[in-house]
Protein backbone atom coordinates (compact mmCIF):
# COMPACT_ATOMS: atom_id res chain seq x y z
CA UNK A 1 0.00 0.00 0.00
CA UNK A 2 1.39 3.25 -0.78
CA UNK A 3 2.67 5.44 2.01
CA UNK A 4 -0.16 8.06 1.58
CA UNK A 5 -3.13 5.26 1.73
CA UNK A 6 -2.56 4.78 5.65
CA UNK A 7 -3.64 8.23 6.49
CA UNK A 8 -6.78 9.25 6.74
CA UNK A 9 -8.20 12.86 6.39
CA UNK A 10 -7.29 15.09 8.89
CA UNK A 11 -4.09 12.46 10.19
CA UNK A 12 -0.72 13.48 9.55
CA UNK A 13 2.51 11.63 9.69
CA UNK A 14 5.35 12.01 12.12
CA UNK A 15 8.96 11.37 11.75
CA UNK A 16 10.34 10.44 15.25
CA UNK A 17 13.61 11.04 14.00
CA UNK A 18 15.30 8.07 15.33
CA UNK A 19 15.83 4.59 13.22
CA UNK A 20 13.68 6.17 9.88
CA UNK A 21 10.85 5.11 12.04
CA UNK A 22 7.67 7.15 11.78
CA UNK A 23 4.12 7.15 13.25
CA UNK A 24 0.32 8.51 12.58
CA UNK A 25 -1.18 10.73 14.55
CA UNK A 26 -4.66 12.61 14.72
CA UNK A 27 -4.11 16.42 16.23
CA UNK A 28 -8.12 15.32 17.96
CA UNK A 29 -6.88 12.45 19.43
CA UNK A 30 -4.27 11.97 22.42
CA UNK A 31 -0.90 12.27 21.16
CA UNK A 32 1.90 10.63 22.41
CA UNK A 33 4.83 13.56 24.65
CA UNK A 34 8.20 13.32 26.65
CA UNK A 35 6.68 10.90 29.24
CA UNK A 36 6.84 8.15 26.42
CA UNK A 37 10.16 8.87 25.57
CA UNK A 38 11.98 8.65 28.84
CA UNK A 39 9.67 5.54 29.87
CA UNK A 40 11.01 4.33 26.81
CA UNK A 41 14.35 4.18 27.12
CA UNK A 42 14.25 3.58 31.25
CA UNK A 43 12.85 -0.09 30.37
CA UNK A 44 15.79 -1.01 28.90
CA UNK A 45 14.48 -3.67 26.39
CA UNK A 46 17.09 -6.61 26.49
CA UNK A 47 17.66 -9.37 23.27
CA UNK A 48 15.45 -11.28 22.23
CA UNK A 49 12.67 -10.47 24.60
CA UNK A 50 9.14 -9.97 24.42
CA UNK A 51 7.53 -7.36 25.76
CA UNK A 52 3.81 -5.92 25.95
CA UNK A 53 2.54 -1.96 26.04
CA UNK A 54 -1.50 -1.50 28.20
CA UNK A 55 -2.96 1.00 26.47
CA UNK A 56 -0.47 1.58 23.44
CA UNK A 57 -2.77 4.61 22.08
CA UNK A 58 -0.63 6.04 19.34
CA UNK A 59 1.77 2.82 18.89
CA UNK A 60 4.81 4.96 20.03
CA UNK A 61 6.07 2.74 22.86
CA UNK A 62 5.86 -0.64 21.24
CA UNK A 63 7.61 1.67 18.21
CA UNK A 64 10.56 3.02 20.54
CA UNK A 65 11.37 0.03 22.35
CA UNK A 66 11.93 -1.67 18.88
CA UNK A 67 14.14 0.75 18.06
CA UNK A 68 15.90 0.14 21.18
CA UNK A 69 16.36 -3.38 20.42
CA UNK A 70 15.19 -4.24 17.34
CA UNK A 71 15.43 -8.46 18.14
CA UNK A 72 12.08 -7.65 20.58
CA UNK A 73 8.87 -8.72 19.95
CA UNK A 74 5.76 -6.83 21.50
CA UNK A 75 2.00 -7.10 21.80
CA UNK A 76 0.37 -3.85 22.27
CA UNK A 77 -3.34 -3.73 23.64
CA UNK A 78 -5.27 -0.62 23.04
CA UNK A 79 -9.32 -0.48 24.11
CA UNK A 80 -10.40 2.38 21.45
CA UNK A 81 -10.66 0.88 17.97
CA UNK A 82 -9.98 3.91 16.13
CA UNK A 83 -6.63 4.29 18.20
CA UNK A 84 -5.73 0.46 17.52
CA UNK A 85 -6.93 0.77 13.90
CA UNK A 86 -4.32 3.77 13.61
CA UNK A 87 -1.79 2.13 15.51
CA UNK A 88 -1.96 -1.22 13.35
CA UNK A 89 -1.43 1.60 10.33
CA UNK A 90 1.83 2.57 11.91
CA UNK A 91 3.43 -0.65 12.67
CA UNK A 92 2.52 -1.46 8.64
CA UNK A 93 4.24 2.00 7.73
CA UNK A 94 7.16 0.86 9.46
CA UNK A 95 6.86 -2.78 8.07
CA UNK A 96 6.47 -3.94 11.72
CA UNK A 97 3.86 -5.76 11.31
CA UNK A 98 5.36 -8.93 12.18
CA UNK A 99 6.91 -7.57 14.95
CA UNK A 100 4.50 -5.35 16.92
CA UNK A 101 0.88 -6.83 17.32
CA UNK A 102 -1.60 -4.35 18.36
CA UNK A 103 -5.19 -5.96 19.68
CA UNK A 104 -7.87 -3.93 20.10
CA UNK A 105 -9.58 -4.84 23.35
CA UNK A 106 -9.72 -3.89 27.29
CA UNK A 107 -6.66 -5.06 29.32
CA UNK A 108 -9.08 -5.73 32.22
CA UNK A 109 -9.92 -8.79 30.16
CA UNK A 110 -6.32 -9.48 29.29
CA UNK A 111 -6.62 -13.40 30.37
CA UNK A 112 -9.12 -13.61 27.37
CA UNK A 113 -6.76 -11.77 24.57
CA UNK A 114 -3.29 -12.68 25.15
CA UNK A 115 -1.38 -16.26 27.27
CA UNK A 116 -0.35 -16.19 30.74
CA UNK A 117 3.29 -15.80 31.68
CA UNK A 118 4.73 -15.31 28.16
CA UNK A 119 6.27 -11.88 28.66
CA UNK A 120 9.35 -10.43 29.87
CA UNK A 121 8.51 -6.96 29.86
CA UNK A 122 5.24 -5.02 30.12
CA UNK A 123 5.57 -1.50 29.55
CA UNK A 124 2.55 1.05 30.35
CA UNK A 125 2.21 5.05 30.61
CA UNK A 126 -1.39 4.79 32.51
CA UNK A 127 -3.93 7.66 33.04
CA UNK A 128 -1.92 9.91 36.01
CA UNK A 129 -5.17 11.21 37.62
CA UNK A 130 -7.28 8.83 39.54
CA UNK A 131 -11.05 9.19 38.79
CA UNK A 132 -12.96 12.39 39.34
CA UNK A 133 -9.86 13.74 40.83
CA UNK A 134 -9.54 16.58 38.42
CA UNK A 135 -11.53 18.43 36.06
CA UNK A 136 -12.80 16.38 32.83
CA UNK A 137 -10.76 16.37 29.82
CA UNK A 138 -12.88 18.16 26.65
CA UNK A 139 -13.67 14.28 24.47
CA UNK A 140 -14.19 10.95 25.73
CA UNK A 141 -10.33 9.77 24.26
CA UNK A 142 -8.36 12.38 25.69
CA UNK A 143 -10.00 11.63 29.24
CA UNK A 144 -9.78 7.88 28.48
CA UNK A 145 -5.57 8.62 27.98
CA UNK A 146 -5.72 10.41 31.09
CA UNK A 147 -8.05 9.74 33.62
CA UNK A 148 -8.80 6.72 35.42
CA UNK A 149 -11.72 4.77 34.55
CA UNK A 150 -11.66 2.54 31.79
CA UNK A 151 -7.76 1.50 33.10
CA UNK A 152 -6.33 1.94 37.15
CA UNK A 153 -3.32 1.09 38.69
CA UNK A 154 -4.86 -1.71 40.22
CA UNK A 155 -5.95 -2.79 36.53
CA UNK A 156 -2.84 -2.53 35.40
CA UNK A 157 -1.10 -4.43 37.69
CA UNK A 158 -3.31 -7.20 37.31
CA UNK A 159 -2.65 -7.37 33.78
CA UNK A 160 0.87 -7.24 33.89
CA UNK A 161 0.99 -10.38 37.16
CA UNK A 162 -1.20 -12.60 34.69
CA UNK A 163 1.31 -11.51 31.27
CA UNK A 164 4.58 -11.59 32.98
CA UNK A 165 6.73 -14.73 33.68
CA UNK A 166 8.78 -15.03 37.18
CA UNK A 167 10.87 -12.26 37.33
CA UNK A 168 10.17 -10.78 34.32
CA UNK A 169 9.55 -6.87 34.79
CA UNK A 170 7.05 -3.99 34.54
CA UNK A 171 8.13 -0.17 33.62
CA UNK A 172 5.51 2.06 34.55
CA UNK A 173 5.55 6.43 34.44
CA UNK A 174 3.52 7.74 37.38
CA UNK A 175 3.04 11.10 38.94
CA UNK A 176 5.62 11.22 42.18
CA UNK A 177 2.51 12.03 44.00
CA UNK A 178 1.22 8.51 43.26
CA UNK A 179 3.73 6.57 44.01
CA UNK A 180 2.42 5.00 47.41
CA UNK A 181 -0.22 4.02 46.64
CA UNK A 182 1.36 2.13 43.40
CA UNK A 183 3.98 0.61 45.33
CA UNK A 184 0.95 -0.35 47.74
CA UNK A 185 -0.92 -1.57 44.58
CA UNK A 186 2.05 -3.61 43.03
CA UNK A 187 3.10 -5.59 46.10
CA UNK A 188 -0.46 -6.70 45.91
CA UNK A 189 0.13 -8.45 43.01
CA UNK A 190 3.40 -9.43 43.81
CA UNK A 191 5.14 -7.41 41.87
CA UNK A 192 8.35 -5.71 43.69
CA UNK A 193 9.57 -2.50 42.89
CA UNK A 194 13.02 -2.56 42.32
CA UNK A 195 14.06 0.56 40.33
CA UNK A 196 12.91 4.06 40.89
CA UNK A 197 13.58 7.33 39.22
CA UNK A 198 12.45 10.71 40.07
CA UNK A 199 12.14 12.86 36.87
CA UNK A 200 12.28 16.93 37.52
CA UNK A 201 11.79 19.79 35.44
CA UNK A 202 15.18 21.20 36.20
CA UNK A 203 17.53 21.08 39.22
CA UNK A 204 15.36 23.48 40.97
CA UNK A 205 12.00 21.84 41.32
CA UNK A 206 10.61 19.33 42.50
CA UNK A 207 9.96 15.94 41.16
CA UNK A 208 6.44 15.79 39.28
CA UNK A 209 6.77 12.09 37.96
CA UNK A 210 8.54 9.01 38.63
CA UNK A 211 9.44 5.66 36.54
CA UNK A 212 9.42 2.75 38.37
CA UNK A 213 10.08 -0.44 37.36
CA UNK A 214 8.49 -3.89 39.10
CA UNK A 215 9.64 -7.16 39.12
CA UNK A 216 7.39 -10.57 39.75
CA UNK A 217 7.88 -13.05 42.39
CA UNK A 218 11.13 -10.86 42.90
CA UNK A 219 13.24 -10.33 46.64
CA UNK A 220 12.35 -6.87 48.35
CA UNK A 221 15.29 -4.49 47.56
CA UNK A 222 14.81 -1.23 45.67
CA UNK A 223 17.72 0.93 43.78
CA UNK A 224 16.68 4.59 43.26
CA UNK A 225 18.78 5.89 40.64
CA UNK A 226 19.64 9.51 40.11
CA UNK A 227 17.38 12.10 39.20
CA UNK A 228 16.92 12.83 35.88
CA UNK A 229 16.60 16.48 35.38
CA UNK A 230 14.53 17.32 31.74
CA UNK A 231 16.79 20.58 31.56
CA UNK A 232 19.10 22.86 33.13
CA UNK A 233 18.87 25.73 35.01
CA UNK A 234 19.09 28.19 32.02
CA UNK A 235 16.35 26.16 30.33
CA UNK A 236 18.35 24.27 28.06
CA UNK A 237 18.46 20.28 27.16
CA UNK A 238 20.24 18.16 29.76
CA UNK A 239 22.80 15.84 28.12
CA UNK A 240 20.70 13.12 29.36
CA UNK A 241 17.73 14.20 27.60
CA UNK A 242 19.88 14.68 24.55
CA UNK A 243 20.91 11.35 24.51
CA UNK A 244 17.55 10.25 25.30
CA UNK A 245 16.42 11.79 22.45
CA UNK A 246 19.27 10.85 19.59
CA UNK A 247 19.89 14.86 19.08
CA UNK A 248 23.59 14.23 18.58
CA UNK A 249 23.62 11.16 16.48
CA UNK A 250 22.64 10.44 13.06
CA UNK A 251 19.47 8.39 13.14
CA UNK A 252 20.21 5.42 10.10
CA UNK A 253 18.11 2.20 10.67
CA UNK A 254 20.51 -0.79 10.99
Amino acid sequence: MNESQLLLPGERMDDLQFMNLRIIQSPAAFRFGMDAVLLADFARPRKRSRGCDLGTGTGILPLLLYGREPSLTCDAVEIQPDAAERAQRSMALNGLEEKIAVHCGDLRNIRSLLPHGAYDLVICNPPYSPEKASLPSPTPTLRMARQEGECTLNDVAAAAAWLLKSRGRLSLMLPAARLTDACYTLHAHRLEPKRLRLVHANSQRIARLALIEAMLDANPGLIVEPPLMVKTPQGQDTDEVRRIYHMDAFNVKT
